[in-house]
């Protein structure tokens, strides 16, 4: 039986309405039309577009891959990708959260996160192709000119076009200063565009007209290094400034890389070659502009990692319920039966319980973020936008990493749940295991997003975000009343909290004596910052379980409140190890030799 998937609608209402309280922060910020009744038919609506379209084209795409014409350059996709696509824009899901000026639904970010976790989930490499459409459009929205939006960005928002990101280069990956792509001035305003860039998602495929990829490329007086990179839009078919679609532009893929997982993704060795393409934004001021998609981007890949988590937990879950072996420790649960359902034994509800505990609270963790978003983009209060603007990135390499990390660890679980019947590829977890070990790569490595965390958010940013972070975990634990539904939970989280700071504060001061503590420190205090943003998502879940009344809600708070306390006796003291290695120091981590020594 293959990996089946149904979108967990119920979960993610608790988030969206109950822990998040995402109809009064609509209504505060202007968005009031999205209120419950309409948030859930979209929920509604795209669980069953993903559910009946997408989940069962995954192991189509596994299985085909895509398929490159060498003598044309053109790219087709897995049998049954184009026709989804058509009904995904049919469906208007290609512009959900983008503006209704440019043909969009105006939908909040936080309605739109949810989506995206389905699509992962359902099939990711099919995602892939719509995914850095979202980010092309930021990046327009914020850094394009008006003609620029209307040309480019309405036929993205609409689905009728796609969008990619072009930042690498065979000899530089997260090293963007040492590009090497060119960017010539050419009489009309445009320029000429020639260079190689790899490992581009979607940059060429079957699913619509014209490709709008955003490439970096330095200028002829360009300065060196990072402080030189322009960013270009460059269409597949040239496109003039009235909008209209000419000639085939000088572009093409030559190669289409052979991976470990997402074979139904196209990713692209693409070669351009003196291509028109329009200057983004200000000169030598592209790396800012395609920040701007690549943390839409790393938010993205994040949720991922959660779909994934979500679609192997739930297919184990299943499994551990189904196959009988063994007998429980303490005495048989079904003796009119052979054997008992695996479920029973210890060690297989640790797994599923890591897993449960690791998806819910980062579902929790990844749709703050996208609420974070929406008061960016629309508190009237400057104030307001400006704290969560800090907060939010911080928040972003800890969400792009950790719900990656533990992507490839919940998969993992779930495939080790099947036992030797997880490795083979009929019941469709082995495909689940290859496909998330992408995510902790692409859109910058954990190693990447660490850091950014350090270096840029806790270091030069002085923390604002972690001190915003740590607020609301104050404000939490002031609030629990003695004998209140979370108030177990209360002490632990106060603990944690207090040594985050504190070792945010060490950090600090080691790192100003000797800059390598920062990178000897930075993945460490990654994982340790995931671990106990959980721990304050966790308490919060349980008190806002505690709030639902009836029946139903004396249900979900069991739920909730076991979870919560398998996560704080069970994986948050993962933070131990973290706080011992981060405070070890550079010294550990001893010099190794800069070129290759002998062969051993």
């Amino acid at each position: 039986m293959a990996a089946s998937y149904r979108a967990p609608l119920d979960d993610m209402r608790f988030v969206l309405h109950d822990l998040l309280g995402d109809e009064a922060l609509f209504a505060r910020l202007g968005l009031a039309d999205a209120n419950r009744e309409l948030v859930d038919a979209v929920l509604e609506e795209g669980a069953r577009f993903t559910e009946s379209v997408l989940a069962p084209l995954n192991a189509v795409g596994d299985t085909h891959g895509c398929t490159l014409d060498q003598a044309t350059g053109a790219v087709t996709t897995p049998p049954g990708f184009a026709d989804a696509y058509a009904q995904f824009v049919a469906g208007g899901w290609s512009g959900l959260a983008a503006p209704a000026q440019w043909g969009g639904q105006g939908l909040p970010h936080t309605v739109d996160v949810a989506i995206k976790e389905m699509i992962d989930a359902a099939n990711l490499a099919w995602g892939n192709f719509p995914l850095l459409s979202h980010g092309a459009v930021d990046a327009l929205l914020r850094h394009g000119e008006d003609w620029q939006r209307e040309a480019f960005l309405r036929p993205i928002v609409e689905g009728r076009w796609t969008g990619t990101m072009c930042l690498t280069e065979p000899h530089c990956g997260s090293d963007l200063g040492l590009l090497r792509t060119r960017a010539e001035p050419q009489p009309d305003g445009s320029h000429a565009i020639t260079g190689t860039k790899i490992f581009i998602t979607a940059g060429e495929h079957d699913f619509t007209d014209n490709i709008v990829h955003l490439v970096l490329a330095r200028l002829p007086d360009a300065p060196a290094g990072s402080r030189g990179i322009s960013l270009f839009a460059v269409p597949k078919h040239r496109v003039g400034r009235d909008g209209a679609m000419g000639a085939r532009n000088a572009l093409h893929c030559s190669a289409l890389e052979h991976k470990m997982g997402i074979h139904g993704s196209a990713t692209c060795v693409m070669n351009f070659d003196g291509a028109q393409g329009w200057l983004v934004g200000a000169p030598n001021k592209g790396l800012m502009a395609m920040f701007t998609m690549m943390n839409s981007a790393r938010l993205a890949v994040g949720l991922q990692g959660l779909g994934l988590s979500e679609r192997a937990l739930q297919n184990a879950t299943r499994y551990a319920h189904e196959r009988l072996q063994g007998r429980a420790p303490d005495g048989a649960r079904l003796p009119d039966k052979p054997a008992d359902p695996i479920v029973v034994h210890p060690d297989v509800r640790r797994m599923l319980l890591t897993q449960r505990a690791l998806i819910e609270g980062g579902r929790a963790l990844a749709y703050h973020a996208a609420s974070l978003v929406d008061v960016v983009e629309h508190a009237a209060d400057a104030g307001e936008r400006e704290r969560a603007d800090a907060l939010l990135g911080f928040l972003i390499p800890i969400a792009k990493a950790c719900l990656t990390e533990w992507g490839v660890e919940c998969t993992y679980h779930a495939l080790q749940c099947f036992g030797g019947h997880g490795y083979i590829a009929e019941h469709g977890m082995e495909q689940l295991a290859r496909d998330a070990r992408i995510t902790t790569l692409y859109e910058g490595t954990t190693g990447i997003q660490a850091m950014d965390l350090v270096g840029r958010k806790l270091l030069q940013l002085r923390g604002a975000g972690l001190q915003a972070f740590l607020a609301m975990v104050a404000g939490f634990c002031d609030a629990q009343a003695e004998g209140s539904p979370a108030a177990e939970f209360v002490p632990a989280l106060r603990a944690v909290a207090a040594e985050w700071a504190a070792l945010s504060q060490g950090i600090g001061e080691r790192a100003g004596a000797d800059p390598a503590e920062a990178g000897a420190a930075a993945y460490d205090y990654l994982m340790y910052s995931g671990y106990a943003a959980l721990a304050y998502w966790w308490a919060r879940s349980v008190a806002a379980a505690a709030a639902r009344p009836g029946a139903e809600g004396a249900g979900l708070l069991s739920a909730k409140r076991d979870t919560a306390r398998f996560f704080f006796a069970r994986v948050l003291p993962r933070t131990r190890a973290h706080r011992a290695a981060i405070e070890s120091g550079a010294a550990t981590l001893p010099e190794l030799p800069t070129t290759p020594g002998p062969a051993v």
